[in-house]
This record gives C-alpha cells, sequence and structure tokens, in this order.
C-alpha cells in the first residue's frame, strides 16, 4: 500500500472527507438496526406514528409483524398467519409442489380455502423475539489473547456458550449471536421458528416473473413479484412440523395493507433482514471484490446455467428439477456484474485508497493512536497480499459443491462414514448411524432434487478443467496427483459420473445407507475422489482460520480508529438481522438526459408484451381488464392506471427481498423485490443519486388478486 508524506496530509484529509461516501451522513442512508432507531431522524423526515410504534421493547410494534422466509423478509397480513413476501422466495418451494401435471410454476396457484393450502416444502419462518448486546463478553475473553487461531477459537466458543444459556433459559427459542462489526460488536438474537409453512396464493409465473432475467436487476420494471404463505403451528401455539392437525399462527402483529397506495415524494420505510453490506472495509477488499471474486462467481454460474438450461430444454420435468438453481445463479450473476460495473463507474477503489492514506496519516499524527494503530494500514495490505495469492483456490473450493450435485452426496456420504470409523465399537457405530442418519437423508434428497446428469458431468469438466490450470498457491494436490489438463478432466468427469453408483438415488438412499454396516462396506470411485479433494480442504481451511483471527483484529481496529477520524458513529454492516431503512418515493437519472419516473403501470406491461418476447408474454385477462379499464379502486387518477412496480432510495440489499414498504402511519403500500442495476453496489457504497430499490405496488397486487386471479379470499381477510 502507497502511503503519503506529511506535505500532502491536509490535501488527503480534505480530499477524503469531501468525497468520502461516508463523510457526509445522508438522513436516508443506513440499515439501522432496532437499537439505533432513536439515531436515523426518522420523524424529521416524514413518520407519523411514534418511533415506539415500530419498536419498544417488552411491548408489541410493528417489528412483531416480521418474519424471516429462509434467505428473504416476509410479514404478517393477517392474524391468522397470513404472510406476504416474494414470488422469488417462494419459488423453490412452488417448484417442489409442482409436477408437468400441476405445473405451479407456470399456471400459478390460488387455495380458496385453508384445506387446499399446500405444503411450502424448506421453507421456515423465524421471528425475531429480542436481542441483547454480548460485545463486552465476548470481547473480554479474547482481550490478551494474540495467536489468531485461539483468538477465532475463543470467539467462537464463547458464542456458543452464550447460544446454549439463552437456549436453556427458553427452550421455545433459537439463540444467534451476530457479528456486527468484525472484531468489535456483538448481538445476542432470541428467534421463534416456526417450521410449517404452507403456499396460499402464487400468482402465474408470466405475471411473478414477469420480465424474466432481461428485466431483472432494471429499472423500469413491471413485475408482480408477490406471493401469500401462511404459518402453521400445533394446537398448543407451539412449532410442529407440518401436520393436517395443525392451525393457523396467531402473531403478536400483524400489517395494515392501505390500497390507496402511495405519490412520489412520499416518505416510506422498510423493515426487513438484509444479508451482507460491506461498507467498513478496506481498499484491498474491494480490489479483492473487482478483481477476484465478482469476476470469477459470475463467469461460473453463467457457464452453470448454460448448461442446465441445454439439459432441460425439450423436459419439462428435468427443466423443473433445475429451475430454482437456474434462477438463483441468474440472479447473482446479474448482481456481481452490476457490481462490476458500479465499482469501476465510480471508481470507488479509488476512493477508497485515498480515504485509507488520510485515515494512515490521520494515525501517525496523533502519537496516542500511532502506539496502538500505527502499523494497521500496513499490516491490512500484508494480509490481502497473502490472502490474494491463493484466492482462485478458495473460490474454487467455496463453490465446488455447489457445482456438482453427486460430489455434494459423496461428501455427506464419507462424514458419516468418517464418523462412524471413528467409534470405538460396531454398537457405538449403530447407535450413532440411527441418530444421524434421517438428518443425513434429508441433506442428500436436497441435493438429488437439481441432480442432472449431463449437466452434473459438463460443470465437473470446468470445474476440473479449471483447477488444473491453476499454478503457484492455486494449485490443489488431490488435482495435481491426477495430472489432469483440459483434455483429460473431460474424460475424467465423464468416466466418474458415468460410473458411479452414486447417481442412483434410490440405491443410495435404501441399500448403502440401509444400515452402519452396509456403508461402511460401500466404496465407490467418487467417493473416493471426493475424500482426496476433503483432505485439501481441510488443510486449507485450517489456514483460513488462521487468516480469519488476523483479519479479526484487524477489522475492529479498522472501525475503531475510523470511527474516532471522522468523528461518527458507523452503522453496522448488515448481517441478516432486523434493520429498519427509510427514505421516499423517487425517481432518477442514471443517464445524461434521463429521467426515470418512480411508477410504472399496466401500460407498460401490455407495450413489453408487443415486443413479442417470451419473457414479456403476460396473461390475457390483464390486456382484457385495461382495455376495458376495469381498474376498481386501485386506480391511480394521476397516472390513468394502475401502479405497478415503484422505486425509492431507501437502502436495501439482498436478503430485504419481500421487505414491506409503509407509509409514513406504518400501513402496507408494497413489497420490497430488487434494485436498480446501478445500486448493485449498495453492498460497498450507498448514494442517494444512484441508489433505488424496487418494490410492487400493493395496489398491483390488489387488483391482480381482485380481477384476474379471482383470490377475493385474500382481499376479504387483509380487510380490504
Amino acid at each position: 500500500m502507497k502511503f503519503i508524506n506529511s506535505t500532502t496530509i491536509a490535501l488527503a484529509l480534505f480530499l477524503t472527507m469531501a468525497n468520502s461516501p461516508y463523510s457526509k451522513a445522508n438522513p436516508d442512508e443506513g440499515m439501522y438496526p432496532l437499537s439505533e432507531l432513536n439515531k436515523a431522524g426518522l420523524k424529521k423526515a416524514g413518520l407519523r406514528i411514534s418511533e415506539k410504534d415500530i419498536y419498544n421493547p417488552g411491548q408489541v410494534g410493528l417489528v412483531d409483524a416480521l418474519v424471516q422466509v429462509s434467505g428473504c423478509t416476509g410479514s404478517f397480513v393477517s392474524n391468522r398467519g397470513l404472510i406476504i413476501t416474494n414470488h422469488h422466495c417462494a419459488f423453490s418451494a412452488v417448484q417442489l409442489a409442482s409436477t408437468a401435471i400441476n405445473n405451479y410454476l407456470k399456471n400459478g396457484f390460488v387455495a380458496q380455502n385453508q384445506e387446499q393450502e399446500i405444503e411450502a416444502k424448506g421453507l421456515k419462518i423465524r421471528i425475531t423475539d429480542s436481542y441483547e448486546d454480548v460485545s463486552n463478553k465476548i470481547l473480554n475473553a479474547v482481550a490478551n489473547i494474540s495467536d489468531p487461531v485461539e483468538r477465532i477459537n475463543t470467539i467462537k466458543r464463547k458464542q456458543e456458550e452464550l447460544v446454549k444459556q439463552a437456549e436453556k433459559q427458553d427452550p421455545t427459542i433459537k439463540a444467534e449471536v451476530s457479528e456486527m462489526f468484525i472484531g468489535k460488536s456483538y448481538v445476542l438474537f432470541r428467534y421463534k421458528t416456526i417450521e410449517d409453512v404452507r403456499l396460499v396464493y402464487i400468482p402465474r409465473q408470466n405475471i411473478g416473473e414477469f420480465g424474466g432475467e432481461t428485466d431483472n436487476w432494471v429499472w423500469p420494471r413491471h413485475t408482480g413479484d408477490y406471493s401469500f404463505l401462511r404459518a402453521y403451528v400445533s394446537k398448543d401455539g407451539k412449532s410442529a412440523p407440518y401436520s393436517k392437525e395443525n392451525v393457523p399462527y396467531q402473531p403478536k402483529k400483524h400489517l395494515k395493507v392501505n390500497p390507496n397506495g402511495v405519490r412520489e415524494n412520499d416518505f416510506t420505510f422498510i423493515l426487513g433482514y438484509p444479508g451482507k453490506t460491506f461498507r467498513h472495509r478496506p481498499a484491498q477488499y474491494i480490489q479483492y471484490q473487482q478483481d477476484y471474486l465478482l469476476p470469477y462467481v459470475s463467469n461460473l454460474y453463467d457457464f452453470q446455467n448454460k448448461q442446465m438450461e441445454e439439459a432441460g430444454k425439450d423436459n419439462t420435468d428435468i427443466a423443473l428439477s433445475l429451475a430454482t438453481r437456474i434462477k438463483r445463479n441468474a440472479n447473482v450473476l446479474k448482481n456481481y456484474r452490476g457490481k462490476l460495473k458500479g465499482l469501476r463507474g465510480i471508481d470507488l477503489l479509488a476512493t477508497k485508497k485515498q480515504e485509507d492514506e488520510a485515515l494512515a496519516a490521520f494515525i501517525l499524527s496523533k502519537p496516542e493512536l500511532k502506539d496502538k494503530y500505527g502499523s494497521l494500514l500496513a499490516d491490512i495490505e500484508s494480509y490481502y497480499q497473502v490472502s490474494n495469492q491463493d484466492a482462485l483456490k478458495e473460490l474454487w473450493i467455496n463453490n465446488i459443491y455447489n457445482s456438482t450435485s453427486l460430489l455434494k452426496v459423496a461428501r455427506d456420504i464419507n462424514a458419516l462414514k468418517i464418523a462412524l470409523g471413528k467409534e470405538k465399537s460396531p454398537q457405538a457405530a449403530k447407535a450413532l448411524f440411527d441418530r444421524d442418519i434421517q438428518k443425513i437423508k434429508t441433506g442428500i434428497k436436497e441435493a438429488y432434487e437439481s441432480y442432472n446428469k449431463q449437466a452434473d458431468q459438463r460443470i465437473l469438466t470446468k470445474m476440473l478443467q479449471d483447477a488444473a490450470a491453476f499454478q503457484g498457491k492455486n494449485q490443489l494436490p488431490a488435482i495435481q496427483t491426477l495430472q489432469l489438463n483440459s483434455a483429460t478432466a473431460a474424460g475424467f468427469a465423464t468416466e466418474i459420473i458415468n460410473n458411479t453408483k452414486l447417481a442412483d438415488q434410490n440405491y443410495v438412499l435404501n441399500t448403502v445407507l440401509a444400515n452402519a454396516d452396509a456403508l461402511q462396506k460401500f466404496d465407490d470411485r467418487l467417493l473416493n475422489f471426493q475424500a482426496a479433494l476433503n483432505n485439501d480442504i481441510v488443510t486449507f481451511a485450517a489456514e483460513q482460520k488462521r487468516r480469519e483471527g488476523v483479519l479479526n483484529k484487524l477489522m475492529g481496529d479498522y472501525v475503531a480508529v475510523k470511527e474516532i477520524f471522522q468523528a461518527k458513529n458507523f452503522i453496522p454492516d448488515a448481517n441478516s438481522t432486523l434493520r429498519l431503512t427509510y427514505g421516499h418515493i423517487k425517481g432518477y437519472s442514471p443517464a445524461d438526459a434521463t429521467y426515470m419516473k418512480p411508477f410504472t403501470t399496466i401500460e407498460g406491461i401490455i407495450q413489453k408484451g408487443n415486443l413479442g418476447l417470451a419473457e414479456f408474454d403476460y396473461p390475457q385477462e390483464i390486456k382484457t381488464a385495461y382495455l376495458n379499464k376495469n381498474f376498481g379502486p386501485y386506480l391511480q387518477k394521476d397516472l390513468g392506471s394502475v401502479p405497478v412496480n415503484i422505486l425509492y432510495d431507501m437502502d436495501t440489499t439482498g436478503g430485504n427481498s419481500g421487505s414491506p414498504i409503509m407509509n409514513e402511519n406504518g400501513e402496507l403500500i408494497g413489497v420490497n423485490f430488487d434494485r436498480a442495476y446501478d445500486a448493485t453496489i449498495n453492498d460497498f457504497a450507498w448514494n442517494e443519486s444512484y441508489s433505488r430499490s424496487i418494490g410492487v405496488d400493493i395496489r398491483y397486487v390488489l387488483w391482480v388478486a381482485d380481477k384476474i386471479d379471482n383470490a377475493h379470499f385474500i382481499l376479504k381477510e387483509m380487510g380490504i
């Protein structure tokens, strides 16, 4: 890292504070933890209800209507456990419920009564019950530890200890300690879990996915990205697996739906579970993203999708089995390419370097800081120099099991075989097998759900060819031992996939996993390859743990001294915990002489449909209702139509999918589902000029339910 000399300190400090995306506290920026709401300036921005109506410890508030749906957000909209979230958040469950005959992905699904509701396999609901700052308990435990591996192990042990204590105190909750700032602050969250979730109303695919990948991450947008689920519990109100005897869950709070919607410049806010942001990281982290992670993963997923699409082009059942995986890949690769475009477009790397140079100068100018943090920036530079040397190996390892389903099956079988081999007697091995087998089988069944021989073979070939070409510290001994090159990698992948018995799901589940003895006697070449590969992964994991310990201390110090430098407290990066963000319904100018309005309408659906592209197909009932001006009470007069999607300047990221968009009175007016392409870099930096998120207007949801899908029970249950 280049450090500035004393003659340029003043200039660097000035430029940093002038140009840094963190230097000017825009009130609309930030994903505020519930404990920070008093710092958000909500009332000044336009909130009419009290902040305590949103969150008030020990009392019921709007946060009690929020749920986490797998990796998304949802909200209760009735006192009978009805949840609204995104179509793409329920996608995997809809896929699992679909067949070539009952293709709910394509045709949608409407349950006219509770008896018709379908199990949403794979979906679980988490509700935040309470939280507690435990930073001191964790940091005190590592105060005198300098060894990085011991440090990270101690932190994890302390986290586990706090989790066990919390769950012992209240057996009805699941606890989790979340790192708010790396190496600096930790919060213990208590969650209620609901296992029985059901599909209630899923719009047909040409509504819920209108625009497909062409429109993904794009504005203007016309997507009905919504779905309705219902949470069920046992008759005594406790969480229970799916059962016909279960009853709808009664939430502490549900959101009131406002069918009148919003207008341009109206105040809005979102509650949700945003995934991960990385705004408090140094320049080297941005460079790692730009040079390694973003291009590698986006190119890999692009290749994978082409292979899976080819495998399913003439077979509906295969296409359905691969649909969720394709959709997830497509979403990530377009997001990552948007991030690359955005990072280069605003040259965030240069800004970060400038900030870090000014920070280094500031540290050196303060004797008390120089003693404690004098080598901090140089140590960060050294850390990334080492980690970048094998960055490709790390990315390959992180993606190998998601690339090849049968390798994932082999991994799970080998893990159980190893565990059995460590037991001291056949009786102990049998007891372990009997205890774990159902969990193992569940994971293996999930792997087979997205398995296709042709796709697996071609993708494994690609992964092996990439690994064979690695040089220096990126090389993997298991691959080197095979002496593979581009041509022989293809032959090896073909032979090992064609001949493995792991391709036969019934054989694996009913013969290999019949009992402990059968499993221990089973042998297969794919199992042996995975075992050799796992040795490399375990060795590398030990080094990664050491680095994690080093980074934990460096980033804790980095944030601490940066807060001193900028004389402010940062809002912690998102980490899948409950947050609030707010802003306004607002358009923007993504390019010279271009202004994007913040509403789209039904006309836009018809206009795109006229292009004749498959992704812009839509139900003819929409055109009929439009031509007849059958808008009902959902018409926005100044638009002369029903609003479909809305645009706003709130601070969102992955995990905010399905988040309720609320007005100044805390009423539901939309459901968040995407960002504009220029806002994909929200994970690294937020800016009022280009950071825009996209939601489906609640008036479109209600209009489609009413006029198109005849889901009138939904309206009645929500009190419309």
